[in-house]
This record gives C-alpha cells, sequence and structure tokens, in this order.
C-alpha cells in the first residue's frame, strides 16, 4: 500500500500563527490507522515547511516538499507528484485554513488525474479485494453512508472524523523533511485545461415558501410570505424504496403548499 497525504500552510484561526490544519492532522492519523507509517509520505507543494513540518509530530515518517510550485497555483506540481509517486490512495482536508482557501486543489487534482474523488470521509477501511475500499461519509443531519470504492481515489477527511494523535515532539524530531524539485513540462503543465471557473457576485436564491389560502386575512398572508418552507421538523429516510420516497417527497410537497392535494 502506497498513501499520500496532502498538507498545506495554514494559519491558527485565533493567534494566526504558522500551524498545520486540524483536519489535515485527523487525515494524517486515517491514514496511520489504514496503513504502515512506512508506507505513507506527506505532500506540500510551497514554501510552507514550517507548517507541513508539525505533520511529523503527529505521526507521518517522511514529508516531501515541492520547491519550484507556482504558489498561485499549485496543481500541476501536485499532480506531478502524484503521477511519478503512483500511490493508492491520497488523503487531504476538506480545504486549507487562513489563506485563499476554495476547497478545490483535491478536486482539481482528481480532475488532472483522472482518479476518483470521495468527499466528507470519516473512516476507512480495506475493502474485499485489494484494490478497494469502504468508505463512511457524513451527510446531512447526522446521517452516514458506506460506500464501496476502487483504487487508486482521492479522499477528503471531514472534521467529525477521529480527533488526531496528540503531537509528539520526538516524532518530529525523528522524521525526515526532503525537498524536491519535479519536472512540471508535458502534460502535467495544463491540467486546467477543461477545468475552467467563473467568479460571479453571491446572489440569493428565492425561497421555496407556502402559498397562503384565497380570503385569508393580511397576517396570515404576510406569515405564508415570510416563513421558510419545511423551517423545523422533516425525517430522514434510510434506503427506501422509490416508491416510499416518491410518496414522501409528494407528501412534503403537498405539506408546504407547493401542490394541490
Amino acid at each position: 500500500m502506497n498513501v499520500m497525504v496532502l498538507l498545506s500552510a495554514g494559519r491558527h484561526p485565533v493567534s494566526d500563527r504558522p500551524c498545520l490544519p486540524r483536519v489535515e492532522a485527523q487525515a494524517v492519523g486515517m491514514a496511520l490507522g489504514f496503513a504502515a507509517p512506512s508506507e505513507i509520505v506527506g505532500l506540500h507543494a510551497g514554501t510552507g515547511v514550517v507548517e507541513v513540518s508539525e505533520a511529523l509530530g503527529y505521526g507521518l515518517a517522511r514529508v516531501d516538499v515541492i520547491e519550484n510550485a507556482d504558489p498561485d497555483d499549485p496543481i500541476p506540481a501536485l499532480a506531478a507528484a502524484v503521477r511519478h509517486a503512483g500511490p493508492k490512495l491520497v488523503l487531504a482536508g476538506r480545504r486549507g485554513q487562513g489563506g485563499a482557501d476554495s476547497g478545490m486543489v483535491p478536486y482539481m487534482l482528481a480532475h488532472a488525474l483522472g482518479m476518483t474523488i470521495l468527499p466528507d470521509v470519516i473512516s476507512i477501511a480495506p475493502g474485499e479485494t485489494e484494490d478497494t475500499i469502504v468508505v463512511e461519509q457524513a451527510l446531512l443531519r447526522g446521517a452516514r453512508r458506506r460506500v464501496v470504492a476502487r483504487m487508486p481515489a482521492i479522499v477528503m477527511v471531514h472534521p467529525a472524523s477521529a480527533a488526531p494523535a496528540p503531537f509528539a515532539f520526538g516524532r518530529a524530531r525523528q522524521g525526515v523533511l526532503l525537498r524536491q524539485r519535479v519536472d512540471l513540462g508535458g502534460r502535467d503543465g495544463d491540467v486546467r485545461k477543461g477545468f475552467e471557473a467563473e467568479e460571479r457576485t453571491y446572489q440569493r436564491r428565492p425561497r421555496v415558501m407556502a402559498r397562503a389560502a384565497a380570503g385569508t386575512s393580511a397576517a396570515d398572508r404576510l406569515r405564508a410570505a415570510t416563513e421558510v418552507a419545511g423551517g423545523g421538523g422533516g425525517k430522514v429516510m434510510v434506503d427506501p424504496s422509490p416508491e416510499e420516497a416518491a410518496r414522501a417527497i409528494l407528501a412534503y410537497l403537498r405539506g408546504i403548499d407547493v401542490l394541490r392535494a
């Protein structure tokens, strides 16, 4: 097994001091629970050596730092390093901490490498075959979902996963931090092709509102116009049949007066 953990240069939300994001420390702990320390490597593209060196204290034996990465676009450097190493599993946090954090790096890396991506993962276990894994994903309202995926894959760790191991200065001193440079030519120089994004001003979407019955008072009409449909209540259906799911959706839409009974 060959596992990589993507690391970023974070800032503490209170003191603004350089630090490793907590969710990436959780990713290190998840990787250690899945593979041996000798099979796990941390990977960082940029100059944040102080921040990513903390990962050694959380249990990593080695961290590779790509020095010639573009600070504004680390995707080509990360894609080249991951393609060269050929790991079966790449772990990453949901997003960085303290900078221009968009949360798109794992998705763009998966797009560049053609790898499966699994978001909001809280646990990983080996599958029935050597090339599969079983992950548990965190869903809304505390729901959980198990997914069987084929490797290689990129896993985005959810903050609700297990807490990281305590930081140990002894492990940090024993770990190895390697600086390297990667060849960014060839197909890694244009990994953004086909993945263009458009920036727009944020606009609130219209809300689905309950319709007041005809002939009601002005207070009732105002209440129907200001209340959000479905505010409070609701239920979670686990593995329902298509017929049960359709009946529940229709009942909900009729209950908020979007469809006529």
